[in-house]
Formats: C-alpha cells, sequence, structure tokens
C-alpha cells in the first residue's frame, strides 16, 4: 500500500488533517499519532512544507505561542565576531552574557511540572541540591546545506524496511525529516548527521555512592559511512553505517584494551559485529556482546551498550510509540560547561549544577516498550527528542517492576565553525544505587577533530586493532 492509497483509506481525517495542517501542526506528527505504517513517499505538498514553515529537518520554524521559544532563523552556521574564537582551541561560548531567568528545584517544581521531565522530577526528589537554572532559548543548531538538501530528499525517498529493522534509500541526514511513527524518530536520532570522519580523546568519569570518582582516559575514531559525501543512498554502502574504534589509555589497568565496531545498518541482513583486543591475553576476539543491554565499555557497569548517546543499535526489542510533542527545559548550548575543569564539573551526587545550562525547547517523546519474545534489562524507555537537532536530550529508563531507574541528560547545542548540532556530553544517573557516570567530556582534552581525513577503512579491522594494542 503506498502512502497515498493510506490516506484515501483514512479519507474521514480529511476535514480534521486540514485543520492541523492550517494551524501549523505536521501532516507527520499527525501519522505518528495515529501509528499508521510507514511507506516511502511523503506526499509533495508536506515536502514542500520544508521550505516554508518547517525547517529542511522538519521542525517547526516559528516560535511558541508565549515566546519563550523562538523561532529558528538558520541557527549559529559560523563563529559571532568578538568571542575570541581561536580555530583548535574548546569553543568560547557565544552566550555568556546571558543570564538565567529563573532556578527550578526541588521546592517549586510543581509550578513548572508540565515543562521538566519525570527523571528530572526524580533527581530533585532525590537530591535537595539539583536545580536547573533555565536561560533564554536560543535555536542555535545549524548544518551545512548539502545536509539540509539531502534531508528533503530523504523525505521523498527515505523507508524503513525489514519491519522497520533497517532504512532504504536515504544518506547523509536523518532519513525522515517529516516522521510517521515512533520508530522513524528513533532511526532520525540514529543517522542524524555528526559529521564524516572524525576523532577525539574523552574523559568518563564514575562517581560513587560516598563522591569518590576516577578518570578513565579514552582515545577513539570513527567514520561515519552514512554520512559519506560521495554516497547517494544507503544501498551503496555495504550494509555499514558507521565504522568505529575507542582505545583505552587510562587508568593502568585497562589501558590497552580496544574495541571496534562495524556498525550495520539493517539489522536484519546482519547484526553488529564487534571485536576487542584485551592486553593481557593479547587476542582479538569477537565481542557480541557489545550491544543491546550489556554493560557499557568503560561505564563501570552505570550504563548499558545501546544506551551511550541516548540510544544506539538495533530498535528491534522495543516497540515504538510516539506521545507526542512538547516543551520542556533541555540542557542546551553549555558551551561553559566544556570551558570547566573536571575538578569543577564533578559533584558529590550529582554534576555541579552550576555550570548547567538549561533552556525550553519543543521535543518529541518517544516511548519504547520490550516486546513480549525479546529480553532486555530495560522493560521502558522514554526518550525526548529535540525538534531541531533529532538528537536524544534526556532518557528516562524503566526496570522490569515499572521503577525508574535511570536518568539521562544529554542536551543540544551546535559546533558552529562547522556548522553541525551536537551535544556537550553525556551523564547517566543510576537512582537505584546513588551512582552516576559522566561521558564524552573533551573539557581538559583537545577540541573533536571533525576534520580527520586521514582515516580509512583499512584502520577498522581485527588485524590492525591487534597492533594497536601491543
Amino acid at each position: 500500500m503506498v502512502f497515498s492509497d493510506q490516506l484515501k483509506s483514512f479519507s474521514e481525517l480529511n476535514c480534521f488533517i486540514s485543520g492541523l495542517i492550517k494551524t501549523g501542526i505536521s501532516l507527520g506528527l499527525l501519522m505518528a499519532t495515529a501509528t499508521l505504517p510507514s511507506a516511502a513517499g511523503v506526499p509533495f505538498e508536506q515536502i514542500a512544507r520544508l521550505q516554508k514553515d518547517l525547517t529542511p529537518l522538519g521542525s517547526e520554524r516559528g516560535g511558541n505561542a508565549d515566546g519563550s521559544i523562538p523561532a529558528w532563523t538558520g541557527g549559529l552556521s559560523s563563529p559571532p565576531a568578538g568571542i575570541g574564537y581561536e580555530k583548535g582551541k574548546h569553543l568560547p561560548d557565544p552566550f555568556a552574557a546571558d543570564k538565567p531567568l529563573f532556578r527550578v528545584s526541588g521546592g517549586n517544581a510543581g509550578d513548572y511540572d508540565a515543562f521538566i521531565t519525570r527523571g528530572q522530577k526524580a533527581l530533585m526528589e532525590r537530591h535537595e541540591t539539583y536545580f536547573m537554572d533555565i536561560y533564554p532559548s536560543r535555536r542555535s543548531c545549524a548544518h551545512p546545506e548539502h545536509v539540509y538538501k539531502a534531508a528533503v530528499r530523504n523525505a521523498e525517498v527515505g523507508e524503513l524496511v525489514s519491519d522497520g529493522n533497517g532504512v532504504a534509500n536515504a544518506i547523509m541526514a536523518s532519513p525522515f525529516p517529516i516522521p510517521n511513527n515512533g520508530l522513524e524518530i528513533v532511526w532520525n536520532h540514529t543517522l542524524r548527521y555528526r559529521g564524516y570522519k572524525l576523532q577525539r580523546e574523552f574523559t568518563a568519569i564514575p562517581v560513587n555512592q560516598n563522591g569518590d570518582y576516577y578518570e578513565i582516559t579514552v582515545h577513539d575514531d570513527a567514520i561515519l559511512r552514512w554520512s559519506d559525501p560521495q554516497k547517494n543512498n544507503a544501498e551503496e554502502l555495504d550494509n555499514i553505517s558507521i565504522l568505529y574504534l575507542l582505545q583505552t589509555k587510562a587508568p593502568a589497568r585497562s589501558a590497552g584494551y580496544v574495541v571496534l565496531v562495524q556498525e550495520s545498518l539493517n539489522m536484519s541482513v546482519e547484526a553488529r559485529r564487534a571485536w576487542t583486543y584485551s592486553p593481557g591475553t593479547r587476542r582479538v576476539r569477537r565481542a557480541p556482546t557489545i550491544a543491546y543491554d550489556n554493560p557499557g565499555t568503560n561505564s563501570d557497569g552505570i550504563t548499558t551498550s545501546d544506551s551511550f548517546g541516548g540510544f544506539n543499535g538495533a530498535p528491534d526489542r522495543f516497540n515504538w510509540t510516539v506521545r507526542g510533542r512538547s516543551e520542556k527545559f533541555i540542557a542546551y548550548n553549555n558551551f561553559r560547561r566544556v570551558l570547566t575543569p573536571y575538578s569543577e564539573v564533578v559533584g558529590k551526587k550529582h554534576i555541579n549544577q552550576n555550570v548547567m545550562r538549561y533552556e525550553k525547547h519543543r521535543v518529541w517523546e518517544v516511548e519504547g516498550n520490550l516486546k513480549d519474545n525479546f529480553r532486555h534489562v530495560y522493560a521502558r524507555r522514554v526518550f525526548y527528542i529535540d525538534e531541531d537537532t533529532k538528537g536524544i536530550v534526556a532518557t528516562e529508563i524503566y526496570d522490569g517492576r515499572g521503577d525508574l531507574w535511570r536518568v539521562q541528560e544529554l542536551g543540544g547545542g551546535v559546533q558552529y565553525e562547522l556548522p553541525l548540532c551536537g551535544n556537550s556530553g553525556d551523564t547517566v544517573y543510576d537512582l537505584m544505587v546513588g551512582r552516576y557516570l559522566m561521558l564524552g567530556l573533551i573539557n581538559e582534552e583537545k577540541p573533536i577533530n571533525f576534520d580527520a581525513n586521514h582515516l580509512d577503512a583499512d584502520r577498522y579491522t581485527p588485524s590492525n586493532i591487534r597492533r594497536l594494542g601491543r
């Protein structure tokens, strides 16, 4: 059944659809709420909206009713003048002059209940020192023009295949700018544009219940083949969307441990392939456990492999539904956090909230419920996905009893010198045991190299990681 036939079969909704379009609500949102099946070929009149009232990536160009969320006017696509930007150094905060509008804490959280996530509410209830300073909202997200062009084309041709386990025809940007269901929104996150070849050094910091912590230093690099400018569609990728390599540098007991991942685009054709090199055994082994709910590498057991970045990997173990769109206070434009030494970022029970910035943004709320015939330590997951970046900015994770187990904060923003949309670190709170983990910290490392053109596919082989480990 093609998309036009789906619309005919729901002809009784025609008048309702027309009314929604006039009020600026996208057809994609309606279809997500109605949970219609996915198909390629969004109607032309909807695609045309990507050049009008929708951004090229499908978010609403306009602001909200009270003006607290501004209109998108192109984002921050180059370094602003007068902020001291120097290539090769961490980005100066272009919004350093902004002052908090107000503070949300346990004492007044009820006044802002509609705008805080259940995870944020739980953190305030557990820790009286947890608060959020709310700043003016800045829709800073921007991408190169070729990414916008790819997104518009994706709206025409992007298609879920193999019961949602893969994506066909699309390339470069999020494959479904005008989504039809929750699974497409999850794929928009998974395949969002993050650059092509990049490398970095970062630090992960697990913090125990008593506030003690240690640092894990990592070098990683990747070829994000989905964003290869030489590729025209997903079919040219030979089912590999990402080549990823991680080398642990410290602490000494972990140094030399190497992980290699060849990420599949269509999980039903072939699952993720992964290998590890252990300096203790000096052997390379296949690592099928680097996936799903197995403990994440260098996470001290605080998170799972498929929770890095909010979510990654195969979506097949959950049924994904859209709860709707909402306005939420989320971590955004946290340039100051990146410029703060680790010792000042770490707090005893949570991150030092004085270095955090929160803004009101529109988000998609997507819920994943574990399928009856699958196993996973998480029974339910809730994702808050920023309309502009298409990335997950917050999560809530529930255990098999239905209790809130873990809360994740990521955040949105922009690498304005490129430009591309991204975040400034990943924090996972385990509410059950009172520990937390900070990931992807580059504060005391060099900035991420988004122009690592020397990387090639030969690097991402089992034989090479043996050499790197030695």
